[in-house]
Order: C-alpha cells, then sequence, then structure tokens
C-alpha cells in the first residue's frame, strides 16, 4: 500500500467486511481502532490501524475469537505480538491456512494461557 491514509470505503473493500462493521469495530476496539477523521467527518485510515483491523479480522472471523477475547488480547498488549498473516484479498478469501499457522499457534497458546489465569 503506497497512500497514507485510505478511506472507509476502500478499506471496506480490501477487506472485504462492511463500512458499518468497521465503524462498529472501532466502538469496540477504541484503543486498537483510531482512524483520522477529515473533512465532513469522513474515515481515514493509517496503516498501523489497517494492520490490527486485519488482524482483528483474522481473528473474529477466521479464528472464531469472540470479540471479549479480542479485547482482552488488546487490553494487555498482545495483539501486535501475534504477527497475523491476514487475508487480504481482491474479493477472494485465501483458503490456505498455511501463512496463518505461526501467528494463530501463538493466539492459542495465549488464549489458553488467559484460560488457566481464570479458572
Amino acid at each position: 500500500m503506497n497512500e497514507p491514509f485510505i478511506s472507509i470505503n476502500e478499506l471496506s473493500k480490501r477487506l472485504d467486511i462492511p463500512a458499518y462493521t468497521l465503524r462498529y469495530w472501532e466502538k469496540q476496539f477504541p484503543t486498537a481502532i483510531k482512524p483520522t477523521t477529515g473533512a465532513g467527518g469522513r474515515r481515514y485510515y493509517r496503516p498501523e490501524t489497517i494492520a490490527a483491523l486485519e488482524a482483528i479480522k483474522t481473528l473474529l472471523y477466521d479464528r472464531g475469537m469472540t470479540i471479549a477475547g479480542v479485547k482482552k488480547l488488546i487490553k494487555d498488549g498482545k495483539l501486535a505480538d501475534l504477527d497475523i498473516k491476514p487475508v487480504v484479498a481482491s474479493g477472494k478469501k485465501n483458503e490456505n491456512p498455511a501463512h496463518k499457522s505461526a501467528g494463530i499457534k501463538k493466539a492459542i497458546d495465549l488464549l489458553e494461557l488467559a484460560k488457566a489465569e481464570l479458572v
């Protein structure tokens, strides 16, 4: 991505997620998702915010985590440590899970640790 900012519509197409979902996630994960607002309140996303959204999408959609689980990872500062390779597409989802295995294993390990702490 060469642009420093992209609009919510462009990001919606890139991630194959409706814009209203991105706005909802913005409310659910305010520390991880902080778009810049431009004229008329339009949202523009920086590369680091886009990376966080890609990781959140992967955790929620591909790994089946709950919003509460992702919030815990963010609160514990572990979202950036996961090194998740997101599914970014031209409308097609990558069905090859091998590119995600290391990051997903790390996420599962972190979830197991969190689960053990709760017991």
